[in-house]
């Protein structure tokens, strides 16, 4: 490019800029004039991240940034590229510039970049309602990606965010569930708004709860992001997972009347009273300990405030899910447990295997007095 017109075009910026920030422009050009690419880079990118800069995002970047873009670190000039699309009029055009940076940045040497592109213009063809094309962009990112050693975090954030997007549009509550909390692992919790980490522990909240693949919860219950639900009006749907990992039916009892608060929860109703029973099904077994875990019907319907009739389709639908091995004698009503799957255990459940850890010992001990009592002659000899 011509450094007249140039010069010129950075003159025209910079007296349309804030007065603040006019500073910036004279440290642009003489970075262009002396071809310090990755400072320039960088005040760019400083320049562009200032909201006072959104009206000239565009024309900085259609008449400036493109004339020398292959001399800049590629996934900086992707981020650029993003900030100026989010000046655009609409989708549609917005969608046809991120389509051209993508294709732009589409070489062996710059994937990351390429990857971070196609994301974000899948975002776009999410909003049109183009799903269709969105997964074709996201399969490409994700079979890239996972040739990656490594990658910048912002990358895969980024791919985490959109494809969890994708999946909660289409109601794949299991999938969306997964890569809302890879997208949470990438990034700073600090850096979410209030509304939004809300907004996101009450998404993941009902995804785990509706889904039909989700039956430990573990990793959500540890994660910092629930507790921004509490002491909101949404406080009792963190209440409502406590009690379904612990798997239990008074509490849900006491807390169905909130269901109606939440339409996906009222929807998957039936269901979910099936789930909080499979939870008190696994929560009594794993109370007993190993050697005690041959229960009859009529034990698991006390112990879990299930209906006797039906414990047998209970427990042939924990054995199918994995959250139990065993065998069931139909005949006797006895249903013989040798597992459970582990989960994450409240300070109530520690207690109760800190009580089981107890009587452990105390067997232990009283089997070792008995062996010491009836051995005396054999120790002697």
């Amino acid at each position: 490019m011509d450094p007249e017109v140039v010069s010129n075009f950075l003159s025209e910026q910079r007296e349309a800029a804030p007065e603040d920030l006019q500073q910036s422009f004279l440290t642009i050009e003489d970075y262009w004039d002396r071809k310090l690419w990755h400072q320039l880079t960088d005040v760019l990118v400083e320049y562009f991240n200032t909201p006072a800069s959104a009206s000239q995002r565009l024309p900085l970047f259609r008449n400036f940034i493109l004339s020398f873009a292959e001399k800049i670190n590629q996934l900086k000039f992707v981020s650029l590229g993003l900030l100026a699309a989010s000046r655009c009029s609409d989708d549609n055009e917005r969608l046809s510039f991120l389509t051209d940076l993508a294709k732009k940045v589409n070489k062996p040497a710059s994937q990351d970049a390429y990857v971070y592109a196609l994301v974000a213009a899948s975002e776009v063809k999410l909003r049109l309602q183009d799903f269709i094309d969105a997964r074709k962009d996201l399969d490409t990112a994700e079979s890239i990606l996972d040739t990656f050693d490594s990658v910048e975090t912002e990358v895969h954030a980024t791919f985490y965010r959109i494809n969890a997007t994708y999946y909660q549009a289409n109601q794949d509550f299991g999938a969306y569930y997964k890569n809302a909390l890879l997208y949470l692992a990438c990034i700073d919790l600090s850096t979410l708004t209030p509304a939004d980490a809300q907004s996101r522990a009450y998404d993941l909240s009902i995804a785990a709860l509706v889904s039909d693949s989700i039956y430990n919860f573990g990793e959500l219950l540890l994660h910092p992001i629930l507790e921004t639900l509490t002491s909101t009006p949404h406080a009792w749907l963190r209440d409502l997972l406590y009690a379904f990992n612990r798997g239990d039916l008074a509490a849900y009892n006491v807390l169905e009347a909130n269901l109606s608060k939440a339409p996906l929860l009222e929807v998957h109703k039936t269901f979910l009273y099936q789930k909080i029973s499979l939870s008190a099904l696994t929560e009594a077994v794993f109370r007993r300990p190993p050697h005690d875990r041959a229960m009859t019907f009529q034990t698991i319907s006390r112990e879990t405030n299930v209906q006797p009739a039906e414990i047998e389709i209970l427990i042939m639908k924990a054995l199918s899910l994995g959250l139990l091995r065993g065998s069931i004698d139909q005949v006797a009503e006895i249903a013989r447990i040798n597992w459970v799957q582990p989960k994450v255990l409240d300070p109530g459940q520690i207690d109760g295997m800190r009580v089981r850890l107890r009587e452990w010992d105390s067997s232990v001990n009283q089997l070792g007095n008995w062996i010491e009592g009836v051995g005396k002659d054999v120790w002697a000899a």
